[in-house]
C-alpha cells in the first residue's frame, strides 16, 4: 500500500508492492507520477521481484521542495531512497526523467545499481527533439493536480515553466560518463520517439553492457501504446543479465568487458 515515508525530513509518497524477490525501483517521468504508469509495469514484474516505487518530490502526491527538479537534486533524492527505503543494490527501470536519474544512479552509485533500463532517456539535452516554448495546462491535468499534490494550484503552471527550462538546458552527461556505468543497461525508445535516434544509439554504444531495444509504431508513450511488447523485453532482458553473445559481433567487439 502507498504510504508517506519521511526520506531525509521530506514527506515522500511511496509504494512498495510485497515479494521476497530482487529489489526493482520504478522511476517514473518528468512532470508525472507513480501512478501513470505502475498499472502497466507492475503486473508482469510482480511475481519475482521486490517492486518498490515512489513520486519525486514535486510530482504527485510529493511536495515541492527549493532546486527539486534539478536532475542532481533528483538523483540525491533517489540514492537517499536507495539507502534509506530500499536497503539493497536494485534493478532501476526508469521513464524518460526516471531513465536519466537511472543512468546518473549507476555513474555516482554503482553500488546501488544491479541493471537500469533506461525508456526514453536522454543523456544530454541536446537529444530531445521539441522546444520546449508554449505551455497549456489542460482543465483536465489541472483538476487532477488539485485532486492530488500538497502544493497550491497555482503551482502546476510554474513547475512546468521551471522543468521547460531544465530540459532545455539539462542533462549534461557525456559519452565518457556513460562508459563508466558496469551494469547491464538496457536502452529502450519508441521508432517516433522525442529523442533523437542517433543520440539513442550514442546512448547505446558507449554503454560498455548496454543493450538496444526499438519498439516499432510507438511515441514517447511506448509504454501506453505497445506495454505487452515493451514489457517482454524488459523480462526478458532481467531473466538473463549476462553479456550477450551473438552470432556476428560488430559493434560489441569494442567493449568487450574485461
Amino acid at each position: 500500500m502507498p504510504a508517506y515515508v519521511q526520506l531525509r525530513g521530506h514527506n515522500t509518497y511511496c509504494y512498495e508492492w510485497d515479494n521476497d524477490g530482487e529489489a526493482v525501483v520504478l522511476l517514473h517521468g518528468g512532470l508525472s507520477k507513480t501512478s501513470s504508469w505502475d498499472y502497466i509495469m507492475v503486473p508482469p514484474l510482480e511475481d519475482d521481484f521486490h517492486i518498490f516505487a515512489y513520486d519525486r518530490t514535486a510530482h504527485g502526491f510529493t511536495g515541492d521542495q527549493g532546486g527539486s527538479l534539478h536532475f542532481d537534486f533528483q538523483t540525491r533524492e533517489a540514492i537517499a531512497y536507495l539507502e534509506d527505503v530500499v536497503k539493497e543494490p536494485a534493478h532501476l527501470i526508469g521513464w524518460s526523467d526516471g531513465g536519466i536519474i537511472a543512468l546518473m544512479v549507476g555513474i555516482q552509485r554503482p553500488d546501488l545499481v544491479k541493471s537500469i533500463v533506461a525508456i526514453g532517456a536522454n543523456f544530454h539535452f541536446s537529444g530531445v527533439m521539441p522546444a520546449f516554448d508554449d505551455v497549456v495546462i489542460s482543465p483536465e491535468d489541472q483538476a487532477e493536480y488539485n485532486l492530488i499534490s500538497p502544493d497550491a494550484p497555482h503551482t502546476l503552471l510554474e513547475k512546468t515553466l521551471r522543468m521547460n527550462a531544465i530540459w532545455a538546458s539539462e542533462p549534461t552527461l557525456t559519452t565518457a560518463d556513460l562508459a563508466t556505468i558496469h551494469c547491464p543497461v538496457l536502452v529502450l525508445a519508441g521508432d517516433d520517439d522525442v529523442i533523437n535516434h542517433h543520440h539513442t544509439i550514442e546512448l547505446f554504444e558507449a554503454l560498455p553492457l548496454g543493450q538496444l531495444a526499438i519498439i516499432p509504431g510507438t511515441s514517447h508513450s511506448l509504454m501506453k501504446e505497445k506495454p505487452d511488447l515493451m514489457n517482454a523485453v524488459i523480462v526478458q532482458f532481467l531473466e538473463d543479465l549476462s553479456y550477450p553473445v551473438t552470432r556476428q559481433t560488430v559493434r560489441r567487439t569494442s567493449n568487450q568487458p574485461e
